[in-house]
């Protein structure tokens, strides 16, 4: 294979995972940009490596592309977290788990089928989330009320990513959606502002994403109102 070919298979694997991650840091995940590149690209070297880097009667080709996909269960273990009865992170495991398929395809030289692979995933991610929101309303357990909550959340200056990271998946879902963050710092600190309006009033997801706020060593302060008359305040 020449160095051109390699060169070719290598932009079309950390590119691709680039689109990947774009939509994945635009929403705040645990795994962004960097990290779905990164994987793109090491799936199109080792797959690179498997089929050109050793010859010879005992050479396996498939060998070292086949333990990508054990590989990439490893690392998407570690964005996995239990949160309560349940689980977060599932998705994002996934997203990294598509972003090594797309890098191996690079690597093997099947450009087009990396190319929709990309489309679809992006897709998944963008498309399905509302339908998602949909098939996952149960009006009939709670109230039915719309409510609009705003959480104020005071943090080191080095902590306002991570804790708007934690804030959007864990308000994220259901009937909740992000209408607006506004951050600002002053005072030595960073102060984080998230407006989230729910179809239904939903308490018990906003109160368990302050609660997991809450454990964070970077985290001053979280505040949330709902509809402004009811408040609840937890400092650190």
């Amino acid at each position: 294979m020449s160095t051109l070919d390699t060169v070719l298979r290598l932009l079309c694997g950390l590119g691709l995972g680039t689109v990947i991650g774009f939509e994945r840091q635009y929403r705040a995940r645990m795994a962004g940009l960097r990290t779905n590149a990164l994987v793109s690209t090491g799936a199109t070297l080792f797959v690179v490596l498997s089929a050109h880097g050793f010859s010879g009667g005992t050479a396996d080709p498939t060998r070292v592309a086949a333990q990508i996909v054990s590989g990439i269960g490893f690392l998407g273990a570690g964005v996995i977290l239990r949160d309560g009865l349940g689980v977060r992170g599932l998705n994002t495991a996934a997203t990294l788990w598509c972003s090594a398929a797309v890098g191996a395809l690079a690597g093997a030289g099947l450009y087009s089928v990396a190319a929709m692979g990309t489309v679809a995933v992006v897709t998944v991610n963008v498309a399905l989330r509302r339908l998602g929101r949909v098939v996952d309303r149960h009006p009939e357990s709670g109230d039915e009320t719309p409510a609009t909550y705003t959480i104020t959340v005071e943090t080191e200056p080095d902590g306002a990513r991570s804790a708007r990271s934690l804030l959007v998946d864990g308000v994220s879902g259901g009937d909740a959606r992000i209408r607006a963050v506004d951050v600002t710092e002053s005072d030595g600190a960073t102060h984080l502002v998230v407006e989230v309006h729910s179809d239904h009033r939903d308490d018990d997801r906003i109160q368990s994403a302050v609660t997991r706020l809450c454990v964070e060593p970077t985290v001053r302060s979280v505040r949330w109102d709902r509809d402004l008359p009811m408040t609840q305040e937890t400092d650190r």
